[in-house]
């Protein structure tokens, strides 16, 4: 079929299917899929959510006319079988970070207003999700109407459970069975990202403080370790009268003697730190610029503060770049006072010319100095594709052809499911360059939401790629 009556195909599935391909997402979104440990159960070893939206993802590919399996709830996949074993994958995930406050939007329900839809999940990775998926069905519609040849390889596509909190769900897919020749994920950026910085999370916990020796009653922030929190707050032994609010932290009695402090930042995703503004790092500063702490509580603030406000490192002496990743990233996802203890959690994104082990015996170094002790909890080492190869090629190929564009690849700071694979990239659908208007969020953070045009488009490059992939040899 040549690209200009493929190019119809695609169109004319889109003006059928659009509003389906919509409420398809919808009945995703319509599921609090985050993980919840202690409600884990046989057949939903991430809880109840993840269990149930990977269910109706493989109601939605069933209905399909794919074939579907359900690995035990880690994992699952729907099988578009071709002339041969040989398998592309498309890998996507149905958990979602847990909503968090801030929403304007009913969080999972998808609201519809001026080209965009709102809900945890339109973004990552549900929505997208559906686009590829979509494109599946596109080949598979042509091929039972005769008007496209059978594909030489099988398509399966992979529903994850577990992106958001450890990749257990790839973990266990390794154990069974065998990886794609290539995959890719749409849980990413356009045009093709062919690289990823490690992934690396820590602890950083203070010594403990008994309450009789703490101004700071409470102090928490943050849904989810891998966001820039846009919330946070603490409550202070302190007169509320005595304390000015800011423009970002306003000032409030908690009962006598007592103050509380609310911060409110800007949530962004992990890997692009300065796309935010760090709530807790609000607070620590407040916290220290009038004295609210007592000698432990300001030795443990002040080194939480050189770590909360340098994103590249270089407050706590972590700070690296090389050719392929640029800078090191660093920030504080959460923090709560568990056992008088404060703990705080760490997210780097860190390229090659730096090594766990040095991050790790750096932090654990200025932890021992205050009396504290840090670890690291997940390591994924940095993940590279060469450019130049066909897989990579045929990507951004299709993208090019979709857009107009003469776009080049790149490597990025986010750890999607590409690197956990033999072979894969990470494949749209955002377009960072592109801005969406201020009351529709980001990935992680509330009002999460995607332009309609943006999933559309996706589809047509999901729908070319599968083409281009398919005139590879593989074997």
């Amino acid at each position: 079929m040549d690209q200009t009556e493929l190019t119809k195909k695609i169109d004319a599935y889109l003006e059928k299917n659009w509003d389906a391909m919509v409420d398809d997402i919808a009945t995703l979104v319509r599921i609090p899929s985050f993980q919840e440990d202690d409600k884990k159960a046989d057949g939903a070893p991430f809880g109840p959510g993840p269990k149930k939206a990977l269910t109706a993802a493989l109601e939605l590919a069933g209905g399909m006319g794919f074939t579907t399996h359900d690995a035990e709830g880690y994992i699952g996949f729907a099988d578009f079988p071709g002339a041969s074993d040989t398998q592309l994958g498309i890998i996507g995930h149905m958990d979602v970070v847990p909503a968090g406050p801030g929403w304007t939007f009913e969080p999972y329900e998808v609201t519809r207003k001026d080209g965009y839809l709102i809900g945890r999940g339109t973004l990552d990775d549900k929505g997208p999700s559906v686009m590829a998926l979509h494109a599946m069905k596109l080949w598979k519609d042509l091929q039972d109407q005769g008007e496209a040849p059978q594909f030489p390889y099988t398509v399966r596509f992979l529903f994850g459970a577990n992106e958001e909190s450890g990749m257990a769900d790839v973990a266990y897919y390794h154990l069974h069975y065998d990886d794609p020749a290539f995959l890719f994920t749409p849980d990413a950026e356009f045009p093709v990202c062919y690289g990823e910085k490690g992934g690396y999370d820590g602890m950083l916990m203070s010594k403990p403080i008994e309450p009789c020796a703490r101004v700071i009653v409470e102090f928490e922030g943050g849904a989810a370790t891998n966001a820039v929190p846009g919330l946070a707050h603490a409550i202070v032994n302190a007169d509320a009268h005595e304390l000015k609010s800011t423009d970002r932290i306003v000032v409030t009695e908690a009962g006598p003697g007592r103050a509380r402090l609310e911060a409110t930042g800007k949530g962004a995703h992990a890997s692009l730190p300065d796309d935010g503004i760090n709530a807790i790092g609000l607070i620590v500063d407040y916290l220290l610029e009038n004295g609210l702490c007592g000698a432990d509580e300001r030795a443990f603030l002040e080194l939480d503060q050189k770590l909360l406000n340098h994103t590249d490192g270089s407050g706590v002496g972590i700070k690296s770049s090389d050719e392929y990743f640029g800078p090191l990233t660093v920030i504080g996802g959460t923090i709560a006072l568990k056992d008088d203890r404060f703990v705080q959690t760490v997210d780097s994104r860190f390229p090659t010319s730096i090594t766990a082990d040095e991050i790790t015996e750096r932090l654990r170094q200025l932890a021992e100095e205050i009396g504290g002790s840090f670890e690291n909890t997940l390591l994924m080492e940095p993940f590279l594709v060469k450019p130049n190869s066909p897989v990579i090629q045929a990507l951004l190929n299709a993208y090019n052809e979709a857009t107009g564009e003469d776009a080049k690849p790149f490597t990025m700071g986010g750890g999607t499911y590409a690197r956990e694979f033999k072979s894969g990239a990470s494949f749209g659908p955002e377009k960072p360059w592109e801005k969406n208007p201020d009351w529709v969020g980001t990935m992680h953070g509330p009002d999460e939401g995607v332009s309609e045009d943006l999933l559309r488009q996706s589809f047509k490059i999901y729908a070319l790629t599968l083409d281009k992939l398919m005139q590879l040899d593989l074997k």
